[in-house]
C-alpha cells in the first residue's frame, strides 16, 4: 500500500493540499495494464482496479476516473459503499476523458469461434465456458432467441403474437421445450406475465413457473402470447439457441454477414454501477457522467415484489442501482441496450439528480424510485386486500425516512422502453415524495409515460414533458398514469362515501403533498393523455396540452384541473364519491364531457370552454357550467402544435389564459436533435 500512495503521489496531478484545491486523475485504457499507477501515460486496464485505487483518497480529494475510448468490458459490477464516497466538494467522477466515447457493458465477447454450416441456412459453433445465454448482440445489435412467432416490427404486441403460441398441438412439436419462455399480456391487458417452461406433460401442455409479474392476477389474454428459446423455432434470419446440453450455440445469419469477423456479444451481469449505502451512512457525490452504459441481463424472471395495491410487480435492479445515496449525479450518458430498467433508485435516496440522458432500448423501465414498505402506514399489497377500519394506523406521513425525495429527472430522451416487460414506464415512482420530473422527451413504450403508482406522499412536480406513442401494447390506461388505492381506500363506493364524510382527513394521510402537473404535452392513443385512476387524490393538473385522450379522474379527492386544453377529446370523470372537493374550470374541450357514474359533481365544475352548445347543454342538464360557453376556441396554428388562442377567442372571456408551447421535452441541444 505505500508502494501504491508513493506511485500516486510522485506521478498523478495533485495539487496544493486541500480538497477543494486538489484533484486525483485516474485513466482506464483497453490497452492499459493494471500493475501501471494510472496516468495518463500508463493506465490501468479495469475499472476495479482505479475504483479500488480512489478508494484511499475518498472524500480526502477530488476524484476523476476517466476512461479512454473504446469498449470496457466489466465481469463485476462496480460497487460504490460510504467507505469509498466522495463529499461536496471531493467528488468521485467517472467519465470518459475528453471527446473520448467510452463505452462499459457487462457482455462477454466471444472469440475465436468455430463456425460450421448446420443446415437450412443455420449455423452453429461450440461453447463451452459457464456462461449465461440470456441476450445476443452481433456488431453491437440484438439477435432474437428462437421465437413463434417470428419478430415483426409492424405487430403492436410482442413485435409477433399467436393465439396457438402454447396449443398442444404446437407444443408437440417441440422434443425438448425446457428453458423456453413464455410471454403473454394480462386477460385485461394490464401490462403483462412471463412464465419460465420446466417442461411439458403426457398430453403435450407446458409446465410453467412464473406469471408473477402482474400484482392482479386474471390469467393470460386468450390471444397475445409468444414463446421464445425453443429449437425448433429456429426458423428465421436474425435468430439463435443455445443448447445447454450439446453446449452449441445455433445461428441464423442474415445473409450479408460474415460469421468470421461478426463481433458477438454476450450479456453477463444485470447492473453496472450499484452504489449501495444506508440513511444512517450514505453514499455521497457521485457522479456518473459522459459514458455509454450497455448490454445488461434481462431480469423479467426476478420482478416478484409487488407494490402497493397495485398492478404491477418490480425488481429493485438497474443498470445503474442507487441505494442510500445522497446528491449523486447521472448526466450525460447514452444508456442503451438494457434488459432490466436504466435506473432504479430503491428505499433512501436524497438530492440526487438524473439529467441530460439519452436513454433507449431498455427491457423493463427507464427511471423509478420506490422507496420501502417499512416506511408506509397500513400498508396492503392487492387490489383486493384491505384492513378494517378500526385497525389502520390514523398517523399522517411516513414511518420512517427509507424512501427516495427531493430528486431530479430532468432534460432525458426516454424512448423505447418495456421491450421485454409490458408494466413499466419512462419515470415510476412509488413510495416516494417530492420527485421532479421536468423537460423529459418520452415516447415509444408498451404502457405509461410517467407513473406515479399511489399517494405516499405526494409533492411531486411533472413539467414540461413531451409524452407521447404510450400504451402501446396495453389498455385502460394513460400518457401520464397514477392511482391511489390509499388506506382510506376501499372498492366499495357505499363504504367510501360513508367513510370520507365521516373522517375528510383521511383522504391526505398518504398524499401528504400535491402533486403538481404542469405545462406538460401529452398524447396516448390508447387510453387517456392524464389517467387519474382509483382514488388518486391531492392533485393540481394546470397548463396541459392534451392531444388525444383527454382527462380522467377516478374516485379520488382533491383534485383541482384548471386551464387545460383537451384536442379531440374531453373530460371524463369516473365514480366520483361525495364530498371529493374536485374542480374543472377554464378548460378547454373539444367533446362533450363523457361521464360514468357521477352524481355529486365536487366543488366547482365551471367556467370551461366547449366546442359547442349542444355539449355544453348537456353539461348544463347535469347542473354544472353555468358560467360556461361554447364556439370556436380560435386555435392560433394548430398546424404546428400552437394551440394558444387569439386575441379575440371567446375562451378568453371563461377565464382561460394561454401558456407558453415551445418549451415542452428536453432542451438540452444534443438531445433536441
Amino acid at each position: 500500500m505505500k508502494k501504491t500512495l508513493f506511485i500516486l503521489a510522485a506521478t498523478l496531478v495533485i495539487l496544493v493540499s486541500g480538497c477543494q484545491q486538489s484533484q486525483i486523475t485516474l485513466f482506464v485504457s483497453t490497452s492499459g495494464n493494471d500493475d501501471n499507477p494510472g496516468t495518463k501515460e500508463r493506465p490501468f486496464a479495469s475499472l476495479e482496479k482505479a475504483t479500488k485505487t480512489a478508494s484511499a483518497f475518498a472524500g480526502k480529494e477530488a476524484i476523476t476516473i476517466y476512461l479512454r475510448e473504446g469498449v470496457h468490458y466489466i465481469t463485476e459490477p462496480i460497487l460504490l459503499t460510504s467507505t469509498n464516497s466522495g463529499t461536496k466538494d471531493c467528488p468521485i467522477v467517472f467519465s470518459s476523458y475528453s471527446d473520448e466515447h467510452a463505452v462499459i457493458s457487462t457482455a462477454k465477447p466471444l472469440t475465436n469461434l468455430d463456425w460450421k454450416e448446420y443446415k437450412d441456412g443455420i449455423w452453429e459453433t461450440k461453447i463451452d465456458e459457464p456462461l449465461l445465454f440470456d441476450q445476443l448482440y452481433v456488431n453491437g445489435e440484438k439477435q432474437y432467441m428462437a421465437r413463434y412467432p417470428n419478430y415483426n416490427k409492424e405487430v403492436r404486441h410482442f413485435n409477433g403474437f399467436s393465439k396457438d403460441a402454447i396449443s398442444s398441438e404446437r407444443v408437440k412439436r417441440w422434443a425438448n421445450p425446457a428453458g423456453g419462455f413464455v410471454h403473454a399480456m394480462h386477460k385485461h391487458e394490464w401490462g403483462g406475465y412471463q412464465y419460465l417452461i420446466t417442461g411439458k406433460d403426457k398430453s403435450d401442455n407446458l409446465i410453467l413457473e412464473g406469471g408473477f409479474q402482474n400484482n392482479r392476477q386474471m390469467g393470460m389474454h386468450d390471444s397475445y402470447r409468444m414463446v421464445e428459446n425453443i429449437f425448433e423455432e429456429l426458423d428465421s434470419e436474425n435468430e439463435w439457441y443455445y443448447n445447454k446440453e450439446n453446449k452449441t450455440l445455433y445461428f441464423y445469419p442474415p445473409k450479408d454477414l460474415d460469421l468470421k469477423t461478426a463481433l458477438i456479444e454476450i450479456p453477463q451481469l444485470e447492473s453496472i454501477f450499484i452504489l449501495k449505502g444506508t440513511e444512517e451512512s450514505p453514499v455521497k457525490y457521485i457522479e456518473i457522467k459522459n459514458l455509454e452504459l450497455r448490454q445488461t441481463l434481462r431480469t423479467f424472471m426476478e420482478t416478484k415484489e409487488p407494490l402497493l395495491r397495485s398492478d404491477w410487480t418490480i425488481y429493485r435492479s438497474g443498470a445503474i442501482k442507487l441505494e442510500g445515496t445522497e446528491n449523486c449525479l447521472v448526466e450525460n450518458c447514452f444508456i442503451n441496450s438494457i434488459g432490466g430498467s436504466a435506473i432504479f433508485f430503491s428505499n433512501y435516496n436524497r438530492n440526487d439528480r438524473v439529467e441530460n440522458n439519452h436513454i433507449t432500448n431498455i427491457g423493463a423501465s427507464g427511471v423509478c424510485f420506490v422507496g420501502s414498505p417499512t416506511a408506509v402506514r397500513s400498508p396492503r399489497f392487492e387490489y383486493n386486500e384491505f384492513i378494517s377500519w378500526d385497525k389502520v394506523d390514523t398517523v399522517k406521513g411516513p414511518v420512517n425516512n427509507n424512501y427516495p425525495s427531493l430528486c431530479v429527472v430532468d432534460n432525458n430522451l426516454i424512448y423505447n422502453i418495456g421491450t421485454v416487460e409490458k408494466q413499466g414506464a419512462g419515470v415510476q415512482i412509488s413510495m416516494s415524495k417530492n420527485i421532479t420530473v421536468s423537460h423529459n422527451s418520452i415516447y415509444d413504450m408498451p404502457r405509461a409515460g410517467i407513473n406515479i403508482s399511489e399517494g405516499t406522499w405526494g409533492g411531486h412536480i411533472i413539467e414540461w414533458n413531451d409524452v407521447f406513442d404510450t400504451v402501446q401494447e396495453t389498455g385502460d390506461h394513460g400518457s401520464f398514469n397514477s392511482w391511489g388505492r390509499d388506506r382510506f381506500w376501499y372498492a366499495d363506493r357505499g363504504m367510501m362515501d360513508s367513510l370520507s364524510a365521516k373522517y375528510p382527513q383521511a383522504v391526505l394521510w398518504d398524499a401528504i403533498e400535491t402533486t403538481i402537473i404542469r405545462n406538460n404535452r401529452w398524447r396516448c392513443d390508447h387510453g387517456w393523455d392524464i389517467d387519474l385512476d382509483d382514488g388518486s387524490s391531492n392533485y393540481h393538473i394546470y397548463n396541459n396540452l392534451c392531444f388525444n385522450g383527454g382527462i380522467k379522474l377516478r374516485e379520488g379527492f382533491h383534485r383541482k384541473v384548471e386551464n387545460n386544453i383537451m384536442v379531440n377529446n374531453s373530460f371524463h370523470p369516473h365514480v366520483w364519491f361525495a364530498n371529493s372537493k374536485d374542480t374543472f374550470r377554464y378548460n378547454i374541450v373539444t367533446k362533450a364531457y363523457l361521464p360514468i357514474r357521477v352524481k355529486d359533481w365536487g366543488d366547482e365544475i365551471d367556467y370551461n370552454f366547449f366546442p359547442d352548445l349542444a355539449s355544453l347543454k348537456a353539461s348544463q342538464e347535469n347542473g354544472t357550467d353555468n358560467h360556461s360557453k361554447a364556439g370556436n376556441p380560435m386555435f392560433i396554428n394548430p398546424e404546428i402544435g400552437d394551440y394558444r388562442v387569439k386575441d379575440n377567442s371567446p375562451a378568453l372571456e371563461v377565464g382561460f389564459k394561454n401558456f407558453e408551447m415551445n418549451k415542452f421535452g428536453v432542451q438540452y441541444d444534443k438531445l433536441k436533435k
